[in-house]
């Protein structure tokens, strides 16, 4: 009896500091829930907000009287947002969605190394868009995630 007393509060403590991790991307305990379209608009829009962050950043640099306080908001937000598109990209699609393919089966993994590929690129573009406030790479994030979501929803 005393065993169960314990593992009661033993279990109500974790759970609380569980529920302090973020929770941005779906579990992996194979729920079978996915949203993959959401996915896809929730890259989209951390791409539009980077670009918004990138253009107050150079809007505000260009400022004879800086607002530094403003700059490192617009940076951080950058930075938040490209990692964001990384976690995604990362946690959602690379651990649980996109399943490894046997490479006998040469039309399946060619869109398996297809959909990789543009997976890898959505990360350097995202790293580099958090290094920069170059907007090609807002171009190129737009440009990757709508081959990927091509290469991913459409049978080819």
């Amino acid at each position: 009896m005393r065993a169960k007393v314990l593992s009661i509060p033993t279990l109500l403590i974790a759970m609380f500091f569980m529920s302090w991790q973020d929770a941005d991307a779906h579990c992996e305990i194979p729920c079978g829930i996915y949203g993959d379209s959401l996915r896809i608009q929730q890259i989209d829009e951390h791409i539009t907000t980077l670009e918004k962050s990138m253009n107050q950043i150079i809007e505000l640099s260009e400022e004879g009287d800086k607002n530094y306080n403003q700059l490192v908001r617009w940076v951080t937000n950058k930075e938040e947002h490209a990692v964001k598109i990384q976690d995604i990209v990362s946690q959602y699609f690379l651990h649980q969605r996109i399943k490894p393919v046997d490479p006998s089966d040469s039309e399946e993994y060619e869109k398996y190394v297809k959909r990789l590929t543009l997976l890898h690129k959505l990360q350097v573009y995202a790293m580099k868009a958090k290094q920069t406030t170059d907007l090609e790479y807002i171009e190129k994030l737009r440009d990757t995630l709508h081959k990927f979501a091509d290469a991913y929803f459409h049978k080819h």
